[in-house]
């Protein structure tokens, strides 16, 4: 039988992988291909399965996208993702499970998702996915995109609605981006990575007038609320769609069988650059909409849609040396540098290997003809050498000595590792400016002003010896940095800003300030659920490693971990150094609810009028409860919202206290359903 301490540091472990990819993602910065992403979340999924006390609410399995840096719009209708399936027979057996007359297939497009909202035919706002629930307002921007209307057109057939919620994706055709690379590098400027990439950082720019120079396109594949509009299937709505001048994909096509489905499949495995925009699978979909309401969705994904995934495509090329990387816990992770090839769509010439083992295990020399394989239009690794290529000019490679940032010797941090590290963690330089990058991100105490050059900049020119003095940084130390300073030497715009985020940064919630501290396996929910049971960091400091571990969502690994980080010096002042800035130690009083649900757990089913799934869970921990993520006899209540799945049903076979919303607002005020 597994170890619960054991399988509960295996799941955090997991989880916390599966996040930071899907941010990275989500941010433009994808640092795996999308098949080890996919690989990475099904392992999840079955542990999960496998495990379902360990299916919390804020599992990365029942969340759809990532934190966004804009701000917030609600989208009216939840915007759901898409479950996969990577092989003929996995999609038989999802049309097995979902019998229907008619599919749409369409082509998955690698773009970024668009919300768009028309009022009486005018559009009025435009957000980006984010959460699902809430996205990134980019209406500006979206008004600049051509294939965007400002008024959707008048029709006989299909009247202009009063409400009508789009949903598309935003794509660069191929040809745009690499006439737009050729330009930038023609300017001085680096070259995009690929086409998604430049994409969603167009449609992320302030100015719409640059956002207008990507050449940005749209394709709707979906609606959400409305009103005025009914239409009998997806297929109609599409109809409905073109005829009011929204653009429609010209590759969606209706079927009438799973053999059709399968055909489809094939084709297109074989014809997946013929489509005018990048894809990466194929889409199916139960047409009629009755039918679509009657199987529902899950947490994150509509049961009546899949997403066939097709497998990554491989090439060849040179390899022309290995480097080496180093990350925010001392990590070295080698890196392959190529002749530049193309594939899927855009030129590569950096390739992941993961660590030393993984380069001897494959084989690969310097000078080696390798085959690189590129997942998802995304970043390529290399799966091995041409070994019939080889002609003896080729290099054995050997991992580093010394770390290539401030030379200390390099080794694995325990017996056993397969990653090695560089024991220099709190002076080198490579480790010290990805805490700080990591500190200033969304998930830390979100310093937009401090972004990597400029740590990398504040490190090199002495402004910082480690994180401790970040809070103490005023106008005259800045003066000194040449990414805060102007030509003259006064302090330039992004100074300024850094100072007035720092002046924010102290106020942060105080399980910010703990994950900003860059305490292995500490992250924002360990942290959360630490800061809630003990409330100040001299609590935290003083409790043994054994009461640590009861923690929900702690156990053993993490606070054997924290107790490690607090026995080095320089890291007790750091902590020191932040309290006499005026950083948040401890969790205000003024904050905290009343504890109504002290020791209940509930779990929250289904989709909530005046809650997201994260306020939902964060006014049950709030307040003393746990948000469990699986129904048992254990569970005190399950708060059941429109499209509950299973949970209600087990909640009702157990005998479980099922709440409906204003059950729930009444429990989280008096504690009493």
């Amino acid at each position: 039988m597994t170890n619960p301490v054991d399988l509960q540091r295996q799941w955090s472990e997991l989880a916390q992988e599966v996040r930071r990819h899907r941010e990275l993602y989500y941010k433009g910065e994808p640092s795996i291909p999308d098949a080890d992403f996919d690989e990475l979340y099904q392992r999840l999924v079955r542990l999960e399965a496998e495990h379902p006390e360990l299916a919390v609410p804020d599992s990365p399995t029942q969340e759809v996208g990532a934190a966004s840096p804009f701000a917030d719009v609600q989208h009216l209708e939840r915007m759901t993702s898409l479950d996969n399936v990577f092989s003929a027979g996995e999609m038989q057996d999802w049309l097995d499970r979902t019998p229907a007359s008619t599919y749409l297939t369409e082509l998955k497009i690698d773009g970024l998702s668009i919300d768009l909202v028309y009022r009486n035919g005018r559009l009025t706002s435009a957000a980006t996915r984010g959460d699902g629930r809430v996205g990134e307002d980019i209406t500006n921007n979206a008004r600049v995109i051509p294939d965007i209307p400002h008024s959707l057109s008048t029709n006989e057939e299909f009247p202009l609605p009063a409400l009508v919620e789009i949903r598309g994706e935003v794509y660069m055709r191929p040809s745009d981006f690499e006439e737009i690379n050729q330009q930038r590098l023609a300017d001085g400027k680096p070259a995009f990575a690929n086409p998604r990439n430049a994409a969603a950082g167009g449609l992320r720019m302030k100015d719409p007038a640059e956002v207008k120079k990507r050449r940005l396109q749209m394709v709707c594949h979906g609606i959400g609320a409305r009103e005025g509009f009914s239409p009998a299937t997806q297929h109609e709505a599409y109809r409905a769609m073109a005829a009011w001048g929204l653009p429609v994909s010209p590759y969606t096509k209706q079927v009438h069988s799973s053999r059709e489905v399968q055909e489809q499949v094939s084709y297109w495995a074989d014809h997946r650059h013929d489509a005018i925009f990048e894809m990466d699978g194929l889409v199916v979909k139960v047409d009629d909409i009755r039918e679509q309401r009657a199987l529902g969705t899950t947490s994150r994904a509509p049961r009546w849609a899949i997403a066939y995934k097709y497998p990554p495509e491989e090439v060849t090329t040179t390899l022309l040396n290995i480097e080496v990387g180093v990350g925010r816990t001392g990590r070295v992770t080698p890196f392959a540098i190529m002749e530049p090839v193309f594939v899927s769509g855009s030129t590569v010439s950096l390739a992941t290997l993961h660590n030393q083992a993984e380069v001897k295990r494959k084989g690969v020399r310097i000078g080696d003809t390798v085959i690189i394989r590129k997942a998802g239009e995304i970043i390529p690794e290399v799966l091995g050498p041409v070994l019939e290529k080889r002609d003896g000019t080729e290099k054995e490679w050997t991992f580093p000595e010394k770390c290539p940032s401030c030379g200390a010797k390099l080794a694995p941090q325990r017996d056993g590792d397969a990653d090695w590290r560089c024991p220099n963690t709190r002076s080198c330089p490579a480790q010290l400016a990805a805490r700080l990058e990591y500190l200033a991100s969304r998930k830390g105490m979100d310093i937009e002003a401090l972004g990597e050059k400029a740590a990398t900049d504040l490190i090199t020119s002495g402004v910082l010896h480690d994180e401790g003095d970040l809070f103490d940084l005023d106008e005259e130390k800045l003066l000194k940095s040449a990414a805060y300073t102007t030509k003259a030497g006064n302090l330039n715009a992004q100074g300024k800003k850094l100072l007035e985020n720092l002046g924010t940064a102290r106020h942060a919630d105080f399980w910010r300030v703990l994950v900003s501290l860059s305490i292995r396996h500490v992250g924002p929910i360990a942290a959360r659920a630490l800061a809630t049971r003990y409330g100040s960091m001299e609590a935290l400091r003083a409790a043994p490693v054994e009461d640590l571990a009861e923690t929900d969502g702690v156990g053993g690994i993490i606070a054997a971990s924290f107790k490690e980080w607090f026995d080095v010096d320089w890291h007790r002042e750091i902590v020191r150094k932040w309290a006499e800035a005026g950083v948040t130690m401890e969790v205000e009083d003024t904050d905290k609810p009343e504890q109504t649900l002290d020791g209940l757990t509930i779990v929250v089913t289904g989709t909530l009028e005046n809650f997201s799934r994260d306020s939902a869970k964060e006014a049950i921990l709030s307040r003393g409860g746990k948000a469990s993520g699986s129904v048992s006899k254990k569970t005190d209540y399950v708060v059941v919202g429109e499209n509950a799945g299973s949970k209600a049903d087990k909640a009702r076979e157990l005998g479980v206290a099922v709440l409906d919303e204003p059950g729930f607002e009444r429990l989280l005020e008096d504690g009493v359903a």
